[in-house]
């Protein structure tokens, strides 16, 4: 049921860790990617590892999320040149940790912009060739802080949650045009994002790595943390024709972690 052939996907944050995975997997299913990310580099070497059976020339965009109009034109171009995308996969990098009360202006700001404004900018862009191709998926891959805040993470809690407020907003007035937006929520996954995490905490609570990483994971029910792949699956099946039923949710992907429904 889960099969993307035939459907073009544009995926931020694709050069590691979730973004890395969901990559690989629509493209696995059969998808074509573009990928989306601030290194070329690592995007030339995420590229490579692209399933291209069936003929399928992958792409890749170059562009920090710190410049939302200039991601924004060359999401335009690439469109422009090959055709409509027919899923996007927001996915950008969370801000540093540290409480809510010692933010400044400034790391609220660019925390918003990298992902708030991003995303907007990016619907914006693919919304038009969506509606023509009658197919429209927008993913969004942001944290289970959306339902339960996560202690010394505040920029992110609160960012977090403005992405989701507003996915649920697009949801409603998406829908009607065959495009759902949803909103996949990791929990702790065993990432490069989630190692800084584990090291933030620890420097700051006069522990021990491996006594934070324990720590985590005694809170969640399945006894570990989750695999990018995990999430890479759960994309994808939202990102095909079997959900297209579902719309505006935010999906834990954290092994019943999070206590609220």
């Amino acid at each position: 049921m889960v099969d993307l052939k035939d459907r073009r996907a544009l995926v931020c944050g694709a050069t590691q860790g979730m973004g890395r995975a969901c990559a690989l997997e629509i493209a696995r299913r059969g998808g074509t990617v573009t990928l989306a990310a601030r290194r070329q580099e690592a995007l030339d070497q995420v590229t490579a590892e692209l399933d291209t059976s069936a003929g399928r020339r992958h792409g890749s965009i170059c562009q920090d999320f710190s410049d939302p109009s200039a991601l924004q034109a060359k999401v335009a171009d690439d469109i422009h040149k090959n055709g409509p995308f027919h899923i996007l996969l927001n996915n950008t990098g969370g801000p540093p940790g540290g409480l809510l009360i010692d933010a400044q202006p400034e790391d609220l700001r660019s925390a918003y912009t990298s992902h708030v404004i991003c995303n907007q900018l990016l619907v914006c862009t693919v919304v038009p060739g969506m509606k023509e191709a009658g197919y429209g998926r927008v993913i969004n891959i942001i944290s289970t802080s959306v339902k339960t805040p996560i202690p010394g993470l505040g920029v992110s809690n609160t960012t977090r949650g403005a992405v989701a407020s507003w996915a649920k907003t697009l949801a409603g007035e998406l829908g009607p045009l065959g495009i759902t937006v949803n909103n996949v929520l990791p929990g702790f996954i065993d990432t490069g994002r989630l190692h800084e995490v584990i090291d933030d905490f620890a420097a700051r609570g006069g522990q021990g790595t491996e006594e934070v990483r324990s720590a985590l994971v005694s809170q969640v029910p399945a006894g570990r943390f989750g695999q990018p792949e995990e999430v890479a699956a759960v994309v994808c099946f939202l990102a095909s024709s079997a959900a297209s039923y579902i719309n505006g949710i935010n999906l834990p992907v954290d092994g019943g972690r999070t206590p609220t429904l």
